[in-house]
């Protein structure tokens, strides 16, 4: 009977020690062929304001959280980063048009090999078809820019 509940103890005791949970950082770097990434979008997004009294800012269905998760999925499908190695805190300026549709994007700082960062991140943006609810002025829909931060990080790796 005592070689049972010796037993049965042990198994209990490996069984609590197994149901530890670590917290993981699931934005942390995920593999795309050679390339690590780890992308960290910053909310909240910036509207620039138009000048005006009755300034209602440009919205997206489901709020800023739902544009960054697909944001954050589409960069992690799309981004052809073999090209580049960056790291650091990154801005891209949305333009929308009155319609609510991304008409530009623009990326700062500018650093080497930013310039094709920026292209494919033009192309990541574009990729999203759902448009934005467009900025208003005393009730018109206008023209409207958001500003995205974010932190990136990508690393070339020899895998073979």
């Amino acid at each position: 009977m005592r070689t049972v509940l010796l037993f049965l103890a042990l198994c209990a005791v490996n069984f609590s020690f197994a149901q530890d949970q670590e917290e993981r950082d699931d934005s942390f770097i995920r593999d795309n062929n050679k390339t690590l990434l780890k992308i960290d979008i910053k909310e909240p997004f910036m509207q620039v304001a138009v000048k005006c009294n009755d300034f209602k800012p440009a919205a997206y269905e489901g709020g800023v959280a739902a544009y960054k998760d697909i944001l954050n999925k589409y960069m992690y499908a799309y981004l052809n980063s073999d090209f580049y190695a960056l790291t650091g805190d990154f801005t891209f300026t949305l333009v929308l048009d009155a319609k609510g549709k991304v008409v530009d994007v623009k990326g700062m700082p500018k650093v080497q090999n930013s310039e094709v960062f920026f292209d494919d991140m033009q192309y990541v943006v574009r990729r999203i078809k759902k448009n934005w609810t467009p900025a208003s002025c005393g009730g018109q829909p206008v023209a409207s820019q958001i500003k995205v931060k974010m932190n990136f990080s990508s690393m070339s790796a020899d895998i073979d």
